[in-house]
């Protein structure tokens, strides 16, 4: 190791964008291996937590259950219980390779894995693209990768679970103490606000109609999208979002025959409106006219 030491990479990277653009691409396959198993498991733990939960409330004797969580067991296919190899499981090649089948059974695997991990590998990409390798490209990094887990597990589960929007919050917070995405004054308010907001809507609505309108996780969402963004871009991100989600429930009804009374979650159209404030803030902001 020479003069610097091990900080020789990071000037390297530095000083040549494409290098550190390419260690992002690199990474965000990686990571966006793992997020599938988020995506997956996570909502079941929960589950399994609430039912153990609510055993204990009952008096009842918890029922031992073979240990899952993000770690264990391996992953498996879904169809034969194979268990994923090594050279199974390469973000992306892996997939191609084996042409979307299983090695075992030949069943079908679904290419939403592939799909997140690409989506994983460009979102880390963009972030170092857009904003060099920076702490504000690490905080980009992060805030991306959380929203596209949280959109999925909300498309699927109708759950944003607090184990990511509570976490998601406080490190806005913190990145934003020294300013790096707004004044701390700002995203302060910005998590307030941005709960009440929602939360307001929610039992106006509950009462007008006696129905629940949205879940308590959007609120968190919400909340933590101020808090990386600031009281100023709630405006926008809202309607965005909101846009966006009423012509997509338009779309599923007129062309998918989607039933008027089926839920439909807002938590993917508020995480898509947190990538357009992340890298679009102020011309979305001129097309709402909202600031």
């Amino acid at each position: 190791m020479g003069p610097g030491g091990g900080g020789e990479w990071l000037v390297a990277l530095q000083q040549e964008p494409a290098l550190g653009i390419g260690a992002a691409l690199l990474l965000g396959l990686v990571v966006g291996s793992f997020l599938n198993v988020v995506i997956y498991r996570l909502p079941k733990m929960l589950e399994a937590g609430w039912q153990d939960q609510a055993a204990e409330l009952r008096g009842e004797e918890i029922p031992e259950r073979e240990r899952f969580d993000l770690i264990s067991p391996r992953s498996r296919c879904p169809s034969c219980g194979h268990a994923i190899g090594a050279l199974e499981n390469i973000p992306l090649l892996s997939w191609l390779f084996l042409r979307g089948r299983c090695k075992a059974c030949s069943a079908r695997i679904s290419a939403r894995y592939p799909a997140v991990e690409l989506a994983s590998a460009l979102l880390c990409a963009g972030a170092v693209w857009q904003l060099g390798f920076t702490v504000a490209a690490a905080g980009a990094i992060i805030l991306s990768l959380f929203l596209l887990t949280l959109a999925l597990i909300d498309l699927d589960t109708q759950l944003l679970p607090d184990g990511m929007t509570l976490p998601l919050l406080w490190i806005g917070l913190v990145l934003n103490l020294n300013g790096t995405f707004a004044p701390i004054e700002a995203a302060v308010v910005g998590a307030m606000i941005g709960y009440l907001s929602l939360w307001s809507i929610y039992w106006i609505f509950r009462l007008a109609t006696g129905k629940e309108g949205m879940g308590y996780g959007d609120f968190k969402l919400l909340a933590a999208l101020g808090a990386w963004f600031g009281w100023q871009a709630l405006p926008s991100i809202i309607l965005l979002a909101s846009a966006v989600g009423a012509l997509v429930g338009i779309a599923l009804i007129v062309f998918a025959r989607h039933k008027r009374g089926t839920p439909i979650p807002f938590g993917p159209y508020l995480a898509g409106a947190g990538l357009l404030a992340l890298y679009v803030r102020e011309p979305v902001a001129a097309i709402f006219g909202v600031y």
